[in-house]
């Protein structure tokens, strides 16, 4: 019996690309291997799950997220709530599965999808279109021909000898062309490259290029689009690979053994003293900061995903009255 190959033409974007992936996973790895502490783990997976989530249209923050999963009541549909805590259980498990295996695939669609579709854990039974609007985007092929399009491409994805970096593009945008269950298709295809991509460099496990692709939604679809309209994935492998690329670089810059973050923190925390609330006014005046979004971005949201700093209203993540403490050390 032949083996399905994906279509793919192998370009020198994809080459260089390759080799400049590699070289920074090698730095990232250096640096991470020492550095990466249970709380960097954390504030990381909750951005990748939080990122990976709003794609899709959930609109919990990621303060909100933070606070869910410290056990905190957060204001939110209860959709949207189990979302979270689906992925949260979903990624935990991953470590455990085989890419290549079919009841691996299903356990975790199930897990991921539990009490959101009727179906979680099982392929779709009837046809579905993608759109955007009103407008077609891709229509995924019959429900009759989803188990066995499946298996071949699990079986390719076990025996091909395509660079790992390049297999799990391509896993990806064949997923999503397969578009095998009723809902989750997007998320799946996500974890399940972080699942390739993590078997080949545990470090990748906590890289959260889904905040890359939040940020290029539409050039994410563009590029799904663009390798439907080829009839091979090249388009969406090149595109893929430069946001690994970019979330990389993005890594390295924010972290570099997480200096700049953890200096940018402690800096928070000398000026919010134990005891003391404060408004994010309040704490920017502290600081010396006018811009309100750089100090979110490097102040206070690694704060928050670490566990070091809580919201007093985490309810309302939003409130004007919100203010933010130090969190007590645990004995």
């Amino acid at each position: 019996m032949s083996i399905y190959q994906p279509p793919l033409t192998v370009t020198p974007r994809i080459l260089a690309l390759v080799a400049e992936i590699s070289e920074q996973v090698g730095l990232l790895t250096a640096h991470r291997d020492a550095a990466m502490t249970p709380q960097l783990r954390r504030g990381n997976r909750i951005r990748t799950i939080q990122a990976s989530l709003a794609i899709e249209n959930n609109t919990l923050s990621v303060e909100q997220v933070t606070a869910l999963l410290d056990g905190k009541r957060v204001l939110g549909l209860p959709r949207e709530i189990r979302e979270v805590r689906n992925a949260f259980a979903t990624y935990d498990a991953m470590p455990s599965w085989c890419a290549e295996s079919q009841s691996d695939l299903l356990s975790a669609h199930g897990m991921l999808m539990q009490g959101l579709i009727d179906d979680s854990g099982h392929y779709r039974r009837g046809g579905v279109g993608i759109y955007r609007g009103s407008r077609l985007l891709h229509m995924a092929p019959p429900a009759s021909r989803v188990a066995t399009l499946v298996q071949d491409l699990l079986h390719w994805l076990a025996n091909n000898d395509w660079h790992p970096l390049i297999s799990s593009c391509v896993f990806h945008y064949e997923f999503e062309f397969i578009h095998p269950f009723a809902d989750g298709n997007g998320r799946m295809g996500r974890l399940w490259q972080t699942l390739l991509l993590s078997q080949w460099r545990p470090v990748l496990a906590y890289l959260p290029v889904e905040t890359v692709i939040r940020e290029q939604q539409d050039a994410y679809y563009a590029a799904l689009a663009a390798a439907d309209q080829a009839a091979e994935a090249t388009p969406f492998v090149e595109y893929m690979l430069e946001a690994l690329l970019r979330a990389l670089i993005e890594a390295k810059e924010s972290d570099q053994v997480t200096d700049q973050v953890t200096d940018q923190v402690a800096s928070l925390l000398k000026v919010l003293p134990v005891g003391v609330a404060l408004k994010t006014s309040e704490l920017m005046h502290q600081l010396g900061l006018l811009h309100r979004a750089t100090f979110r971005k490097s102040y206070l949201n690694p704060a928050l995903a670490a566990g070091l700093v809580e919201m007093t209203d985490p309810a309302s993540p939003r409130s004007p009255r919100q203010q933010y403490r130090r969190v007590a050390k645990r004995t």
